[in-house]
């Protein structure tokens, strides 16, 4: 009976303004929080190219704009003194460069992915493609490119699992990753409260809510704040994700 009931509230957000969903797939529970390309932000360091390395640092950065922030997540892995593990745009300078290296670890599992948000010329859209790919894009393209983070894995590419991973794993964490669906909304999850998920069932549960492409974002220590206010905790992060709405 929950679990249909955890459905429902998914349905019936589809049709009211809520802020914050909950989600039942393949009896795991997520949190979700869905956005707009232009509403969505990626910072990282201060004026004095320091590291913002908290939810409070950052929600006072986009606070700046004027506008409220009502979703704050962690970005992509990063390496020690908070450095993004690869490619990382802000603004549309690009602040860190395009990793293609072999390594160990999540952000290695090739492929990975870039998320990538393009400016408003032709009108704003999301979407996330293997790393590979955007190393191919002409200058021009990479030109239009307003936010991106690298991470990895890539969860779904063109609504394929990545090859990687088995349904039967028994790797199961706490998992956060942000997906786009087909009409262009980009979504945020994160396994609600003590449930953990192996790769798999978190990839298919961007694809069971309508993503084609989806990346994964990090693992033990992520969070979601949703509706946070100017003392919002959360700490030890590199790139971190917020929307801003008016």
């Amino acid at each position: 009976m929950k679990k249909r009931i955890a459905t429902l509230l998914v349905v019936t957000a589809l049709f009211a303004p809520a802020e914050e969903e909950s989600f039942q797939h393949l009896g795991k529970a997520f949190r979700i929080f869905r956005a707009q390309p232009q509403e969505v932000r990626l910072v990282w360091q201060d004026e004095d190219r320091k590291p913002l390395y908290t939810f409070q640092a950052a929600y006072r950065e986009l606070a700046g704009e004027g506008k409220k922030v009502p979703m704050l997540t962690n970005g992509g892995i990063f390496e020690p003194r908070q450095i993004p593990s690869g490619l990382y745009v802000e603004k549309g300078k690009a602040l860190h460069p395009l990793n293609l290296m072999p390594g160990k670890g999540n952000f290695f599992l090739k492929p990975n992915g870039v998320f990538f948000i393009l400016d408003k010329k032709g009108g704003w859209r999301a979407d996330v493609v293997a790393s590979s790919q955007y190393a191919k894009w002409t200058e021009e393209e990479k030109s239009r490119v307003w936010y991106a983070v690298q991470s990895g894995p890539a969860l779904l590419l063109d609504g394929k699992t990545h090859p990687a991973f088995n349904r039967q794993s028994k790797s199961e964490l706490l998992r956060n990753g942000v997906g786009v669906t087909k009409e262009g909304e980009v979504v945020f999850v994160i396994t609600d409260g003590e449930t953990n998920v192996n790769l798999w069932t978190f990839a298919d549960c961007f694809r069971a809510l309508g993503c084609e492409n989806a990346l994964f974002l990090d693992g033990d220590i992520s969070q979601m704040k949703v509706e946070p206010d100017a003392n919002v905790k959360g700490h030890g992060f590199a790139t971190m994700f917020g929307v801003v709405r008016e």
